[in-house]
Parts: C-alpha cells; sequence; structure tokens
C-alpha cells in the first residue's frame, strides 16, 4: 500500500503574528521529512475563505516549493477546484505543467468540485452547476495539455479560440487525474471517468473494500470511459495519524486537532454559519470536543503496533494508498515529526513490503481493460493545418480600431507609443521575417 501525507493548513484562532508564516514553513520541514523518511506522497487541498479550517488558497504556489524541498515522493493537487469560475482550464494546464517540470515529472492532478457554499457562492456557482463544471473544467484541461495547437472551445462555463497551451508536461499526455470522493455516488463516477478515487472521507476497511471492489469493477466494464487521455485506477483513502510509544501520548497529540478536522468540515459544509472575520471556530469546538465520541478515521492514533496491524487491514482489503492527517487543529509541529519517525521505522517497512510485485500484478492485470476504456474515448479533433488561424498583434489591432495607417505616414512602428527603448524589428524588416512561415 502506498502511504501518503495530506494538508489543509489548518490554523486555529487567535491568531498571531507570523502565524501563517510559521504554519507555511513548518508545513515544507514536515514534508522535506516525509520525502525522506520514504512516504510516497503529499495531497495539499484548494480552499477559499475557510478560515481556521484551511489557509490553503493557493496550492499551486505551496507546491512549487515543494518541488524544490524533495526529491521522491509525489506532489498532489488533493485538490484542484476544477470549475472555470475557480480556475480557468488554460491557468490550471500552464501551472500543472509547469508544476510537472519543476518536480522532475512527480505531479498528481487530483480535481474536485469544492463542498461548501460559502466557496461556492464567493465564486458564482451553484450547486446544480458544481458536476457540469467539473466535467468541462477537468475534459478541457486535459485536451490543453494534449493537444498541439488546442483547437477552441465554446462551452457552457468558458469559452476560448485557438490556442498553443505552453509548456508542456513531463509526463504525457499528461498527470495522472484523481478525483474528489466522499460517498458511494461520486466513487462509482470517479470509476466511469477513468480516475482515481480520492476518498476524503473516513471509512472502516470493509466498507473500503466495498467501494474499492464497486470502483475496479466499472474499471474493467464498458461504462468506464476516460475524460483524460490516461486512465489512473487507484483507490484512496484517508486517516488521521499520531504515532507513540504510548497510547496515551498518541491520543493526547493527536486526537483533539483530529476531531477538529471532523467539526470544522460540518461548520462549513453541513450545519454551521459563518460570520466572516468573527466566527472563531477554534473556541466553539472547544465547548463541544468532549461530545464528539464517534472518531471514524483515527485508528492510526495510537502505538506503532496497533496503527500497523489497523493499517494491515486496509492493506489487505486492496487499498491503493493510504493519506494521513497530521496538520490538524493544534498538533504541534515537533510531534507531527516525531510520529512520521516513528511510523517510518516501525510501521512503513511492513506496508511497503512487496509493494512493487503488487503495483506490476495490478498493471498487468488492468491492462487490457485501460486499452479497451481508452479506446472508447470520445477525443476532441484536432485542427487541419489550414484550419489554425492567425491571431493579429494588438499594434495592429489598435491602428485599425483608430483608422490610422502608420506605415504611410512614415510610422516605423504598427503601434507608435512602442519602440524606442525596445530593440524592435522595423516594420519593413519585420514584414521580411513574416514570410518564413
Amino acid at each position: 500500500m502506498k502511504l501518503g501525507v495530506f494538508y489543509e493548513h489548518q490554523l486555529p484562532r487567535p491568531w498571531e503574528e507570523g502565524s501563517e508564516q510559521k504554519l507555511f514553513n513548518d508545513a515544507l520541514d514536515q514534508i522535506e521529512l516525509a520525502d525522506r523518511l520514504g512516504f510516497d506522497h503529499m495531497w495539499e487541498v484548494e480552499h477559499h475563505f475557510l478560515e481556521e479550517y484551511s489557509h490553503s488558497s493557493a496550492p499551486e504556489v505551496f507546491l512549487g516549493a515543494v518541488t524544490q524541498r524533495t526529491k521522491n515522493m509525489r506532489i498532489g493537487h488533493g485538490i484542484c477546484l476544477s470549475s472555470p469560475n475557480y480556475n480557468h482550464p488554460a491557468r490550471v494546464a500552464e501551472r500543472l505543467a509547469t508544476l510537472d517540470i519543476l518536480s522532475g515529472g512527480r505531479l498528481e492532478w487530483g480535481t474536485g468540485e469544492s463542498g461548501s457554499l460559502i466557496e461556492m457562492h464567493g465564486f458564482g456557482i451553484e450547486p446544480e452547476q458544481k458536476t457540469a463544471m467539473w466535467r468541462e473544467g477537468v475534459e478541457q484541461t486535459a485536451n490543453m495539455m494534449t493537444m498541439n495547437p488546442y483547437p477552441g472551445y465554446e462551452g457552457q462555463f468558458f469559452s476560448m479560440p485557438v490556442r498553443n497551451i505552453v509548456p508542456k508536461p513531463v509526463q504525457r499526455p499528461h498527470p495522472p487525474i484523481w478525483m474528489a470522493c466522499s460517498r458511494r455516488e461520486s466513487i462509482l463516477r470517479a470509476a466511469r471517468n477513468g480516475v482515481g478515487a480520492l476518498v476524503f472521507g473516513f471509512v472502516e476497511a470493509s466498507q473500503a473494500k466495498a467501494w474499492r471492489d464497486e470502483y475496479y469493477a466499472i474499471i474493467k466494464s464498458d461504462e468506464c470511459v476516460p475524460i483524460g487521455h490516461t486512465v489512473n485506477a487507484n483507490f484512496a483513502t484517508l486517516n488521521g495519524m499520531m504515532v507513540h510509544e504510548n497510547h496515551d501520548e498518541a491520543v493526547s497529540r493527536g486526537l483533539d486537532g483530529f476531531r477538529f478536522f471532523g467539526y470544522s468540515i460540518a461548520h462549513y459544509a453541513v450545519y454551521g454559519e459563518h460570520r466572516p472575520g468573527r466566527t472563531d471556530l477554534w473556541k466553539r469546538f472547544q465547548t463541544i470536543k468532549d461530545d464528539m465520541k464517534e472518531t471514524p478515521g483515527s485508528g492510526s492514533i495510537g502505538t506503532p503496533k496497533s496503527v500497523r496491524e489497523h493499517l494491515k487491514t486496509y492493506a489487505d482489503v486492496g487499498v491503493d494508498q493510504m493519506i494521513f492527517i497530521q496538520q490538524s487543529g493544534m498538533n504541534k509541529h515537533e510531534h507531527i515529526c516525531e510520529a512520521m519517525e516513528l511510523f517510518a521505522s516501525e510501521v512503513m517497512p511492513e506496508l511497503k513490503e512487496r509493494e512493487d510485485e503488487r503495483v506490476k500484478k495490478k498493471e498487468e492485470e488492468l491492462a487490457p481493460f485501460i486499452e479497451a476504456a481508452l479506446a472508447r474515448k470520445p477525443r476532441m479533433a484536432e485542427l487541419a493545418e489550414e484550419e489554425i488561424p492567425n491571431v493579429e498583434s494588438i499594434g495592429i489591432v489598435l491602428e485599425r480600431r483608430a483608422g490610422k495607417d502608420y506605415a504611410t505616414a512614415g510610422g516605423v512602428y504598427a503601434d507608435p507609443t512602442r519602440g524606442g527603448a525596445i530593440p524592435m524589428a522595423s516594420r519593413a524588416t519585420f514584414a521580411k521575417a513574416a514570410k518564413v512561415g
């Protein structure tokens, strides 16, 4: 089973000067440590306006730093919000390719819709639209990374003319696509679209097995029609994690932070009302934390032995990756680092044993099904050579709109406000070069 670490950038109140800077720097140190210790993946969320719960509103910037602090682990958007209202598909394609280049081809492209009205309404999205927006954004971003040039698009939620999106990613045709899933229906939808399932829910191994088996049954069926240009058949789920030789100390260090993670999800996505800049989530959480008796997903908070036995139940039912939430609530940086080191020495070896063999066997088994799925994919038509348009520069356009002809009037440039200190070719010289192709 693969092992990953997960970052929301949680920052409960009260906030002090420098709190956010410390939060981000600590996270980079933790991820660098996780890379050295042998964790396979890291995942960084994208959220907006979710005070205390997640200050990760620009994950592509943070992930750029991660590319330079790690050498081996896969670097994941967990997730990049895919609606064109959040992120224009061309900008997503550009950022993904840049991150893939900076990381040497280690990027994972997690996608999703978002699940809170405070985010959706902040960007003019209604819940009824978000799945269609996800599909349009993901499908066209994948096309943009793959096609040269991108033929342009007139869609329901965005449109753009013919352009060639650069740079192109190291991983061809594009990095592996994942989808955030929180319930059975979305897991099955991930399989139908041929993308990995990032199951952002806390389920016992028996439930994970049922969902995992349904997911792979669809991957192997005619229902699987890839939204991208590859099939990423993987099933991942979450656990909170804090490991210590003393069980009570592990609970003391990690359980409240994990409870706060669950409480703040409920606040923003299910039950709560929020006054921007005023609501104090941590203060509210303190009044009810002891009432939170049920804490699904906390089985990886404990001793190395109990955590190892707990995680083996997931590995045994075929979960491809377990992703760990440690940076939550008021969990301390030094405790997170200590837990990762103990986990790596006492828990990880058994979980990583024969992993290469497992992956190879799985890839061989799925190969014919993936080939069949890709054959079913409807593909955007490439432009014929004569269909690729010329795109005029702004100087020519402005000259025409102004109704002036600077060339016959003796002007050197189509736009007379340019030139001077800029070493530009003259108009006549430029016209000569344009004939080459």
